[in-house]
């Protein structure tokens, strides 16, 4: 019974860690005009180990806002995608809100920075940062 057990142990060590090696995807979606700009922004900073993270956090008037921000960092658990050498990471936490979710940039005389359009936001408050 004992070779049966170390046989069953090293199988599910081994598949753990070719998990964590392989980083899912997530469901969010950057457009070309959003990329472009997220590349120019990373040429600004003259660094090329940076990555797009975005996030929901708790806050805002309806409950939950976004953040998108500049990360060196890759979290256990973290799922990743790329769109044509912008890498867009989304927290394990995150991915079920943002699921289907498209980042896009504007830039117009009315508003300029990037847009969340997100099927799973139910609402948002009146200044358009948070949502529920």
């Amino acid at each position: 019974m004992a070779p049966m057990t170390d046989t069953t142990t090293a199988d599910t060590t081994t598949a753990a860690a070719t998990n964590d090696a392989e980083p899912s995807a997530h469901g969010v979606a950057l457009t070309d005009v959003a990329a472009s700009k997220v590349r120019a922004l990373l040429e600004q900073e003259g660094r090329d180990d940076l990555r797009l993270r975005v996030a929901v956090q708790p806050g805002g008037c309806s409950g939950l806002i976004y953040q998108l921000y500049f990360d060196e960092r890759l979290l256990d658990g973290d799922a990743t995608r790329d769109f044509d050498g912008v890498e867009v990471v989304v927290d394990k936490m995150s991915v079920p809100y943002l699921d289907g979710a498209s980042i896009d940039f504007e830039d117009s005389i009315q508003k300029q920075g990037f847009t969340i359009d997100n099927p799973n936001a139910s609402g948002s408050c009146a200044c358009g940062d948070s949502f529920h």
